[in-house]
């Protein structure tokens, strides 16, 4: 038997792999502190811990109160892991997980709907996947074949990534949905990355290269803004891969104080966080290009005469 505090998602800890293993002789105990409750707040902060150590008649909650004040002013994600339960990335994660999770509104997107998509791909080691948004700003995995999520880990496939099951599987999102544009990282892929260009066309499908640090950058903070701001109508379907994506992403600085992104560890996959950015840059470049407009019907008036 193991116990343990809430882990950083970012550090790859035993108690995070324990926690995500799939093996089925695991029993696995842990009570997530409510949604909607922020750890800053005093009071929120009390109802927090009254929910997860309910039952621990041996806990004085004025005692735990006092030890997370003092560790909130210098490491308020140590803090919330230590004593809200919460499993929440340290500082230097590159986007606050809380506020991602809190963005999840789960809808269902009708066939037909305009959407865009952000692919990366990998080949043996990382993740290939593919993440959608609509033009209303609504991030989703869509799903092909029974209902598979876009999103591959080649460990799951004999350690190679199923070129040929991610191709049928983008056609599918394509014929379903009216895509306006895909963005695609081509580093591995060049080769399917040519053959959809000549499939779908070079209006929908473009050659987004992640390694242009000017705007990744950019792309990165755009995400950032429309999940924080208090203002957004940005939303997504939950993704418990993408959120787990999110909480491995580290910044890696370059110069003229911007970033890429990296992963925390060389196990801790960041794919389908870097699609989502890829999404999102796509959905705005869209709306920009004014993509989102409706459709206006033309009508043709003739007359007879009897």
């Amino acid at each position: 038997m193991t116990t343990t505090n809430a882990w950083d998602p970012s550090e790859n800890s035993v108690a995070q792999r324990t926690h995500e293993s799939q093996r089925p002789d695991l029993f696995k105990f842990y009570i997530p502190p409510p949604k909607g409750l922020s750890y800053r707040n005093k009071a929120e902060r009390r109802k927090i811990h009254r929910h997860v150590y309910a039952g621990s008649a041996h806990i004085d909650l004025d005692a735990i109160e006092a030890e997370a004040a003092e560790l909130l002013e210098n490491d308020p994600a140590q803090a919330e892991r230590f004593f809200g339960n919460k499993i929440t990335a340290g500082s230097e994660s590159w986007l606050d997980t809380d506020a991602w999770d809190g963005r999840a509104a789960p809808r269902e997107v009708p066939d037909g709907t305009p959407i865009v998509v952000g692919f990366d791909g990998s080949d043996v080691d990382d993740w290939t996947a593919l993440r959608a948004e609509t033009l209303d700003g609504y991030q989703f995995t869509p799903t092909y074949g029974d209902g598979l999520p876009t999103i591959w880990n080649p460990a799951d496939h004999g350690g190679q990534v199923p070129r040929l099951e991610v191709d049928a599987a983008l056609d599918e999102v394509m014929r379903r949905y009216d895509v306006v544009r895909l963005y695609a990282d081509p580093p591995y892929w060049e080769t399917e990355v040519d053959t959809w260009v000549d499939r779908y066309g070079d209006k929908r499908i473009i050659r987004w290269y992640t390694r242009r640090i000017v705007q990744m950058h950019a792309a990165c903070e755009r995400l950032v803004t429309d999940v924080t701001k208090a203002d957004s109508t940005f939303t997504h379907d939950g993704c418990p891969t993408t959120a787990s994506h999110m909480g491995h992403a580290r910044k890696a600085a370059r110069p003229q104080r911007r970033y890429v992104l990296v992963k925390a560890s060389a196990a801790q996959k960041i794919d389908a966080a870097v699609c989502s950015v890829l999404a999102h840059e796509a959905a705005g470049d869209a709306v920009a290009a004014g993509l989102a407009r409706t459709k206006k019907k033309s009508y043709v008036y003739t007359s007879s005469m009897w």
